[in-house]
């Protein structure tokens, strides 16, 4: 994958109609190499989230062209964007999104399990090596529930590696967390891309975070502005 672009989206454009059409992302280009760090900022209702919903592939209603670890994104049904998304893709958000009934290692092991690349062993053993690279392999058996928030969010952490994505695309991932944490979870990711050769594309409101980046994409009105 050294000579492909990890993710490259081609004159994206997207339109709303509200109740006449509003273009809300217009003819956005970017790319993330292999080993990049690159977050997108910009001011609330600019367009950050809209696209990242189009290269995550969730929203396939949009102009232009996008291909992830150089596969062309156009023409695929949702059953062939789901798997897209479970093998190219590794997500963290803002809300960690665990499941409650789950132990941390369990909501880890999830998205191995559906892709099935792994037999069950295996995959345990991988989560295992997940969370202890992140520093809460003790935490392994506790359920989500009794996870401090931090703990929580390098749980979701874990659990967007498991299938050696592509790419980890990430949706205000510091944003419920305090200073400290949020300090842990940016050395996770330097850690990731400078060491393991992972891309990560980071939308953040956090601009101390964003500075410390490999590379800012800002935008404004649904346009780029500076990358």
């Amino acid at each position: 994958m050294d000579e492909i672009k990890v993710l490259l989206a081609s004159h994206i454009c997207k339109s709303f109609k509200d109740p006449v059409m509003i273009k809300v992302l217009n003819d956005i280009s970017i790319s993330v190499q292999q080993g990049e760090f690159v977050s997108i900022i910009g001011k609330s209702g600019c367009g950050k989230s809209t696209l990242l919903y189009i290269l995550s592939t969730m929203d396939t209603e949009y102009e232009g062209d996008l291909s992830i670890g150089g596969e062309i994104m156009r023409g695929k049904n949702e059953a062939q964007l789901a798997l897209v998304r479970n093998k190219k893709i590794g997500f963290v958000f803002q809300f960690h999104y665990l499941l409650n009934e789950f132990t941390a290692l369990e909501n880890v092991m999830l998205p191995g399990l559906k892709l099935g690349r792994y037999p069950e062993a295996g995959l345990k053993k991988r989560a295992m090596e997940h969370l202890r690279k992140l520093d809460i392999e003790k935490l392994a058996d506790k359920k989500s529930t009794r996870l401090s928030g931090g703990e929580k969010q390098r749980v979701a952490i874990a659990r967007a590696l498991i299938n050696d994505p592509a790419i980890i695309m990430c949706d205000e991932p510091t944003g419920n967390l305090d200073k400290k944490n949020s300090i842990i979870v940016f050395e996770i990711f330097r850690k990731l891309a400078e060491e393991n050769n992972q891309a990560l594309l980071v939308v953040t409101h956090d601009e101390d975070f964003a500075r410390k980046t490999h590379r800012i994409i800002e935008m404004e009105d649904g346009k780029i502005i500076h990358t």
